[in-house]
């Protein structure tokens, strides 16, 4: 089980750190689809906090759409989008030797429906067609107050998929909509539940991206000395507040963290001169990092570790989006 800290001395409301360590756990599929929550009891031993707490938690996490209670059961993480849709991509049998059972049993289903064969081979044809057409055009949707999110999605996306990708404010998606037909809207976890909601009245199909969990910048993290100052640089406001949060819940006031988009020259100079380590979430970030060391590099006692992070995309998420839009 994921272990939860919750630094009992912070600013941050204890609720709302676990509340973001849990939707980081989510975002980063630590905690994939249907996946069970721990008990509140299992949970309040471990963090120390009161089972009302951890129920409240619960209920804000259900509310945003990321979980979903089932009676008698307990508390499960809720697929999203299209997730868990058909995978079958090729009538190629041999490299697909488990793709016959699939369509086999779709079709026993449809059948005991009171589908004829007909109607059954015109769904499937429809559906297929559907997701041709929404995968002509991708849509990487992310909000105004966290664009730099969207931009850090776009240049990923179009690097690894090979194909034109277009970035819209999620205040600007409905109006997008209105003029389209079909498409396939891209997201994170993060904001998913706002773009399902816009998107669920149109004729879109909408996939949810799984974030890369920063495993080997963590474990950095965990190992630094305590008094060591680290820098963040992103192009997203949104992933600088989360590492926070996030950061804080590892090593609580041991360490300083200083954070900054490439844009914001006062901070970033700031972070150059003081930092022991810089964390670069993107290309944009890493180039404005290495530029202002470039600027003070005479006036330094030492450099500074500069770290360029992974994908802010999962590959595995990343390679499940090929599948979908048939690209590979």
């Amino acid at each position: 089980m994921i272990q939860f800290r919750i630094q009992p001395d912070s600013e941050i409301p204890a609720s709302t750190q676990l509340f973001n360590q849990i939707r980081f756990a989510i975002a980063s599929r630590q905690y994939p689809p249907g996946y069970k929550l721990p008990s509140t009891r299992a949970l309040a031993m471990q963090t120390g906090l009161h089972r009302n707490t951890i129920s409240k938690v619960y209920r804000q996490l259900e509310e945003d759409g990321l979980v979903e209670s089932l009676a008698g059961s307990g508390i499960y993480v809720r697929a999203q989008g299209h997730e868990g849709g058909s995978k079958l991509q090729s009538p190629i049998l041999k490299q697909h030797p488990d793709a016959y059972k699939v369509v086999q049993q779709a079709l026993d289903e449809l059948l005991s429906q009171g589908c004829s064969l007909n109607q059954a081979r015109e769904i499937f044809l429809a559906e297929v067609d559907w997701r041709l057409r929404c995968s002509a055009r991708v849509l990487v949707i992310a909000p105004y107050q966290d664009i730099g999110a969207g931009e850090l999605m776009v240049d990923e996306l179009e690097e690894s998929l090979k194909i034109p990708v277009q970035l819209v404010a999620m205040e600007e998606l409905a109006a997008v909509l209105d003029q389209t037909t079909s498409a396939t809207l891209v997201t994170s976890r993060y904001f998913i539940g706002d773009v399902e909601a816009i998107a669920a009245p149109k004729a879109v199909r909408v996939i949810p991206l799984d974030i890369h969990d920063y495993g080997k910048e963590i474990n950095l993290v965990k190992n630094l000395p305590k008094a060591s100052c680290i820098g963040i640089v992103s192009l997203s406001p949104g992933i600088l507040r989360a590492t926070e949060v996030i950061l804080h819940g590892l090593r609580g006031d041991e360490l300083l963290v200083m954070t900054s988009q490439p844009k914001d020259a006062y901070k970033l100079h700031a972070i150059v001169k003081r930092a022991e380590m810089i964390f670069c979430t993107d290309q944009t970030s890493y180039t404005a990092v290495q530029a202002g060391l470039q600027t003070v590099v005479e006036d330094l006692i030492r450099t500074p570790k500069l770290v360029r992070c992974e994908n802010y995309i999962s590959l595995q998420s990343i390679s499940l989006l090929k599948r979908e839009l048939g690209l590979s």
